[in-house]
């Protein structure tokens, strides 16, 4: 457990505050290694959330105390997602302040499925607006994310790299797990939330097409939560029915030793993504030595940097041959691997500690800003502006078509 430090009147300050911090995901991995390398650099610095897995916790403050802690001398490392409360109490302060975008779901493919979520997701693209003029810097974790800041109106951008870190693969897999999956059988694995965005019914098709046309004993295993999203769960197990497909099995969340498992009886990671701001799992399967097979779609190009095997063309029958090609060609499945190795070896060598120690010198070398002074009703008035779209319904209205719908056996 890190201990807390206190502030002392003699060191630099640079906090970071956010709506929440979860356990295990590549949002929390990096809040926790920027306070490592700022604490290292001599900077106190503390983490204000408004909410925290319980694990968590300790590690913690409270988003209210940051008012009684923060000066105009000191600097707010903002991650921006959803709206919240912690977000708004950051955006009145007179810190400095540098805003990484972790990007947010475009609030159209989750309309039919979490109506009440995408209207945090398009409140969240509206209010990241807000913050174009409060902030010295705004940071995207890919140059996906860099290029919407700029379509968002922020002028001074930049990318802070992912924080490296594969701790949770480094360990024994769960050997009774993988006994039951390494039975001679080919395992195509996906990792990631059961989210519509993921295209996980593109998924099933291509394996459907793969099972029927080049080899009946393989499975599909989709690993990663549902949760929240019940209704998606049932549209992809009434397509998995009509299309007649066996041994397709959404796993769940699992645990650490579990996910090594799969990543370890697995023979291909297939991905049918259509929107990722970076996508963690791409690298995963590249540091387990997986074939990557992935939709050319935002940033997961720039993710694998030139390793992998990337696809525009979603015919099933396709990718159904782009699969079989990889796992029954060794030569070819080396090739792949070792082009992925190169690119995760280019990912490692960033220097993430002096990137982000360069970005916290350069705005605290910049002249201090007039004051930034937000009136007691700032963001009812902001809300007021935009009382007339903030409903589902409106969002429904307006919303582009939606690409994911679930009406086709084909």
């Amino acid at each position: 457990m890190t201990p807390t430090i206190k502030p002392r009147a003699d060191r630099p300050v640079a906090h970071q505050v956010l709506a929440t911090l979860s356990y295990g995901d590549a949002i929390g991995h990096e809040v926790l290694g920027i306070q490592q390398v700022l604490r290292d650099a001599g900077y106190s610095s503390e983490i204000f959330v408004e909410t925290a897995d319980p694990s968590l916790e300790c590690l913690t403050r409270e988003f209210w105390e940051l008012p009684d802690e923060a000066t105009a001398n000191d600097l707010l490392i903002h991650h921006f997602s959803l709206a919240s409360r912690a977000s708004r109490t950051a955006y009145a302060l007179p810190s400095r302040m540098a805003l990484i975008y972790h990007n947010i779901t475009p609030p159209e493919y989750l309309i039919d499925v979490h109506p009440s979520l995408a209207l945090r997701c398009w409140e969240g693209r509206r209010e990241l607006g807000a913050f174009v003029p409060r902030c010295d810097l705004a940071l995207g974790d890919s140059e996906f994310n860099r290029q919407e800041l700029e379509t968002f109106g922020f002028s001074q951008t930049a990318v802070l790299p992912v924080v490296p870190n594969f701790a949770h693969l480094d360990l024994e897999p769960d050997w009774n797990l993988a006994s039951q999956l390494n039975d001679g059988w080919t395992n195509i694995l996906f990792v990631g939330r059961v989210i519509p965005h993921k295209r996980i019914e593109d998924l099933i098709r291509f394996f459907h097409a793969y099972r029927v046309a080049h080899n009946p004993r393989s499975r599909l295993l989709i690993v990663g939560s549902y949760a929240g999203f019940e209704d998606y769960l049932t549209m992809l197990d009434d397509l998995t029915a009509r299309l007649r497909t066996p041994d397709v099995y959404f796993v769940g969340q699992v645990t650490d030793a579990e996910l090594v498992a799969f990543y370890n009886v697995a023979d291909v990671f297939l991905c049918a993504s259509e929107h990722e701001g970076f996508c963690v799992p791409l690298l995963e399967a590249f540091h387990e030595r997986l074939p990557v097979i992935a939709h050319a779609a935002t940033a997961v190009p720039d993710t694998m940097d030139g390793g992998g095997v990337l696809y525009n063309d979603k015919d099933p029958s396709f990718i159904a041959a782009l699969i079989d090609a990889i796992v029954s060609n060794q030569a070819l499945c080396e090739t792949i691997l070792d082009a992925q190795d190169a690119a995760l070896n280019r990912f490692l060598d960033r220097d993430f500690a002096a990137t982000l120690l360069g970005f916290v010198d350069e705005i605290r070398r910049r002249p201090h800003r007039p004051p930034w002074d937000v009136s007691p009703d700032f963001w009812q008035q902001f809300d007021a502006r935009c009382s007339g779209l903030t409903s589902s319904r409106s969002i429904k209205r307006s919303r582009m078509p939606r690409p994911w719908r679930l009406n086709s056996t084909s």
